[in-house]
């Protein structure tokens, strides 16, 4: 598929996409004989993932460098799980933070329901 039709079924604008391969995080993206960018499934797969890194709050650099490990086979397996492993630890120190904002919030609800 082209960069439209990718930018459509993934949900990422094509000045994105164009980004993301620009510093790296979209790497080895074939090319037509015109030299226009063709994208496959497995480029989707990929992008989606990239997209839950980024919503979970991951920063961009690491998402970076996570894509160039990747780019360099399995022998970078130990660092990309060390890399996710890193991310899951701080988004879970997030989410019980916001557990505990949460909490104080139902507390004030608590609070005008009872007047």
């Amino acid at each position: 598929m082209n960069i439209g039709q990718f930018a459509q079924r993934s949900g990422v604008s094509t000045d994105t996409l164009r980004y993301y391969e620009k510093i790296g995080v979209l790497r080895r993206i074939g090319r037509n004989p015109s030299g226009h960018r063709q994208f496959d499934a497995s480029d989707l797969d990929w992008i989606a993932f990239v997209l839950r890194l980024k919503a979970t709050g991951m920063p961009l650099a690491d998402i970076r460098r996570y894509a160039e490990l990747r780019s360099q086979g399995t022998a970078t397996a130990g660092e990309r799980q060390a890399l996710l492993e890193a991310h899951a630890r701080d988004l879970e120190a997030r989410i019980a933070e916001d557990r505990r904002h949460l909490a104080g919030i139902h507390a004030k609800i608590d609070f005008y329901k009872r007047r």
